[in-house]
This record gives C-alpha cells, sequence and structure tokens, in this order.
C-alpha cells in the first residue's frame, strides 16, 4: 500500500495571501503569522503577495480571480468575522466558507480558507497569536502540505 502526504516544501512555491480588511488588526496578525511560516518553510518572500479586500464576504470571488490567472501554487484566504448583536455575522461567514470552498474545488491551485470565526474579539486574538497559536501559520503551512500532495496528484 502506498501512502501519500505532503511535505512543508516552499522553496520555489508562490502564494497568494488574500485577507480582509475589517477587523485588520486581527488580519494583520494573520498576515504575519502565515508570513512567518511561508518564509520558514523556504517560500522566498519575494514569491509572497498579499491582495486586501474590504471584506469576508469578498475572499471567494477575489481567489477565483486570483486563481484564474495560474500565477501561484496556493492562495491562502485570512480574515475574521466576529459575532456581533444581529444574525450578519452567521450570513457573511457561512457564505465566506461556502464561497471559498467553492473556489477551492474548482480551483487548479491550492485554495485555503484561514478565516477566524469567532464569537468575541477575545478569541480572535487568541487564534491570531494568543494562547490558541496564529491560525494564519496553520492555514500557511496546510496550503504547503496540499501543494506538495497536488504534485503527487498531477
Amino acid at each position: 500500500m502506498t501512502r501519500y502526504e505532503g511535505k512543508y516544501t516552499g522553496a520555489g512555491r508562490h502564494i497568494a495571501l488574500l485577507a480582509s480588511r475589517f477587523n485588520s488588526a486581527i488580519a494583520d496578525q494573520l498576515i504575519a503569522g502565515a508570513t512567518d511560516e511561508l518564509v520558514r518553510h523556504g517560500v522566498a518572500s519575494g514569491d509572497i503577495d498579499t491582495y486586501m479586500v474590504p471584506g469576508a464576504f469578498d475572499l471567494p470571488a477575489v481567489a477565483r480571480r486570483i486563481s484564474e490567472r495560474g500565477t501561484y501554487d496556493a492562495i491562502v484566504c485570512l480574515g475574521a468575522v466576529i459575532r456581533g448583536a444581529t444574525p450578519h455575522f452567521d450570513y457573511v461567514a457561512q457564505e465566506a466558507a461556502k464561497g471559498v470552498a467553492h473556489v477551492a474545488q474548482t480551483a487548479k491551485c491550492v485554495v485555503v480558507f484561514g478565516v477566524l470565526t469567532c464569537d468575541h474579539m477575545e478569541q480572535a486574538w487568541e487564534r491570531a497569536g494568543g494562547k490558541a497559536g496564529n491560525k494564519g501559520a496553520d492555514a500557511a503551512r496546510a496550503a504547503l502540505e496540499l501543494v506538495d500532495l497536488y504534485t503527487h496528484l498531477g
């Protein structure tokens, strides 16, 4: 039996970080964590491009357009949606997740969902470099693993 598993190999990879400006302090931490993780695994800093969109709802459309360019091995979608007093959170979080998942299923490159969906700001800070780690770094690592795995799949 043969087992295929991707490795965290970044040398020669071109990565797009796509992030929401809404809750920008959190997004900036996720971008920093993702960038650090990519560079630590061999991605040249010049091979990482960051695209900013107004909100998490905008991530799928821009991810699709970036993927159609064919210039990146992976697109890492980052941001934070924080629950408020209205159902707006539910719509934005659901559509961002569903939209990015659709792009991931149809794109030729890897597309990873690294958007935090939190009940309050404290949870977001915990996941953007606090005691729960940096989920931007986790998403970047997943992207590298999947890019390597895709090379085995053709």
